[in-house]
Order: C-alpha cells, then structure tokens, then sequence
C-alpha cells in the first residue's frame, strides 16, 4: 500500500498548514501590541505620577531616553518625544473605562498617537477607536477620517428613522449604527447635474469607497436587484447584507429632496425582499432613503405608520466650504508650529 497521498488530499492539507500558522502570526501579533501598549501605559503612569511636565522636566526626560536607548540599543521607541507621548496616552484614558482601556491596548501606536494628537474628547476618541478597529483602517485612512470630521458627521447630527417602532428592542441600537445622518459621496467626482440611475453607476464604479463611506459589516449583493411579484418587477437600487445587524439592506438613491411617498415604496419593497430573499435565520430587511437634502418635511410624521425598518439620510457632493477652510488652516497652524519647533532644536543645536 502506497504512502503517497493524492494532489488534492495534499492541497488541502498544505491549505490547513498555512491558514493555521497565518492564524497563529495574527495572534502573536495581537498578543505583542497589547503588550506594547500595556508597557507604554505604565512607563506613561510612572512619569504622569512623577509630575514630569515639559520644561523644568525636559532635562530628566532627555537623560531618561539616552539611558534607555544605551540599556536597549536595539530597541527604538524611546526618544523624548515618544516618552511624553506615553505620559499624554496614559492621561488621555486613564479616566475611561475598561471597555475603552482594552480597545486602546488592540491599536497600533501610531494610530493611538494620532488620536490623542487630533481629538479633544474621550467621546471623539471612542469613536475613531471604534472605526479603526471595525473597519480595518491603516493610519493614513484613520487620519483622513478625522480630517473629514466624521465624528460630528456621524454622532451630532439627528438621525431619522422608525427603528424604534419596527424592530426588536435587541436590533435597534445596532440598526441605528449602520445608519449615518449624511454620507459623503465627493469620491464620486459629481460636479454637474446628474440623473439618479447616474449616481447609482458611479456609486458601483467605486462600490469599495461607497462601502468604506457606508460603515462597517457591509457585503454588497447587487444594483438594480430584481424582484418579482404578481407577475410585476421592481427593482432596489443598490442592495447590501450588513453582518452586524443581519440582516439585508436596501437603499434608494433620490436626486432630490425627500418626499413621503419615498417610504411607501421603500416598505413595499423591504416586504418582498423579507418574503422572497430573507433566510429564516436573518433579521428584518432594514432601508435607507438617500436623498439629497431632507427638507421640510416632517420625516418622523412620514415613518410613523409603517411597519418596515426603514431611515433616511442625506448625501454630500463635497465637503462643505466652512469646514474644507478650516481644515485648511488646522493643518497651516499645525505646519507653522512643526517648523517653529524644528527652527528652535536647530538653534539650541547651534
């Protein structure tokens, strides 16, 4: 009897070697950041504790960082400005929960940094913590996220939506998250008047943008997705499945102001899906109206009779003037006080 193993059986094994071993990384990976974090919090309290402050006790941080780097030469990390950085980490959360404690300790450094370097709040920071570990973001992304605002696009502003009289207590909140109040759609490049089935092409051109824009757990299924019923055929503009809240999500692209015959259709069209695609596992199919502005329209009057989850949220072109000026003069500070302070370690090098 032969030894050898079929080329299929030995794929497969091969296959299970490497997912486990990259399984493995990925855990080793997780295991040492924390580690990393938990050592920069407590090197952050023991300075927090000695009242170190910058000034009378830059001296004694500067010999610190030379010491350390002359007892770990292999080790980078250590210089004076990453020491007051752990003594800014560990003051900036020492106040939060654990929950949050924990959430920190699972960033990269960088990315902790560059949140308590940009925010002002632990409410902001929870947030972009949240984002970045829900959705993946590298730096580069997570600091665009905070220069677009997106706490107070997201957080701030009032949602509309009838979750609470259409879904299980246990879904609301969840409902509520995938949903934003805006959604900014300047990747699309859309300056001159357009139709609605235009902004829903472009919109599948850049679909991973458009998912990056719409939050996290989102698979997207199709556009112009197909139903029939009564020998009739209706088409949802662009259908998702969120795997956070289970369930499948249509929305409705409007070029226009919202009007309340929107939900109607809207309604319709979440209980074909509820009876013709829902799988017995899943939850309520859940809707969202993007329209371009929300007008004056009682929007909460408009959902209240209807049994469907459904929301409805405004788009954006671009980014507003007030805030793309003070986005600009934000990083002009930031640049001019970079400049100032390597202007002053030339000098005192002098």
């Amino acid at each position: 009897m032969s030894n050898a193993i079929s080329h299929n059986k030995y794929d497969e094994v091969l296959q299970y070697i490497v997912t486990e071993i990259k399984s493995t990384r990925v855990t080793l990976a997780h295991r040492v950041n924390s580690a990393m974090m938990q050592m920069y919090w407590n090197i952050g309290k023991r300075l927090s504790v000695e009242k170190l402050e910058k000034g009378y006790g830059g001296s004694v941080v500067k010999r610190l960082s030379a010491d350390l780097q002359q007892e770990f030469p292999d080790t980078t990390g250590f210089s004076p400005r990453n020491l007051w950085n752990m003594k800014n980490f560990y003051e900036f959360y020492v106040l939060a929960d654990e929950k949050v404690q924990r959430s920190v300790a699972l960033l990269p450094w960088r990315h902790n940094i560059l949140i308590i370097s940009k925010v002002k709040t632990l409410d902001e920071a929870v947030f972009y913590i949240n984002s970045a570990l829900e959705l993946g973001l590298t730096h580069d992304v997570l600091l665009n996220f905070i220069k677009a605002d997106s706490y107070k696009n997201t957080k701030i502003l009032p949602k509309h939506n009838n979750f609470a009289h259409t879904l299980p207590e246990n879904l609301q909140e969840q409902a509520s998250e995938i949903l934003k109040s805006t959604y900014n759609l300047e990747m699309l490049g859309l300056k001159h008047p357009f139709k609605e089935r235009e902004l829903e092409l472009r919109l599948v051109e850049k679909i991973k943008f458009f998912m990056l824009e719409l939050g996290t757990g989102f698979t997207f299924i199709g556009n112009q997705h197909r139903l029939t019923h009564n020998d009739k055929e209706y088409f949802v503009d662009l259908l998702f499945f969120n795997r956070k809240v289970h369930s499948l999500v249509a929305i409705d692209l409007k070029i226009g102001e919202f009007e309340p015959e929107f939900v109607g259709k809207m309604n319709y069209y979440l209980g074909l899906l509820d009876d013709k695609m829902k799988q017995e596992d899943e939850n309520l199919s859940i809707g969202i109206i993007l329209c371009a502005s929300k007008g004056k329209v009682d929007i909460e009057l408009a959902l209240r009779d209807f049994n469907k989850p459904i929301g409805v949220a405004e788009y954006q072109l671009q980014f507003p003037e007030k805030e793309i000026k003070e986005l600009i003069r934000r990083e002009i500070d930031d640049f001019a006080t970079e400049k100032n302070a390597a202007r002053i370690k030339t000098h005192t090098k002098n």
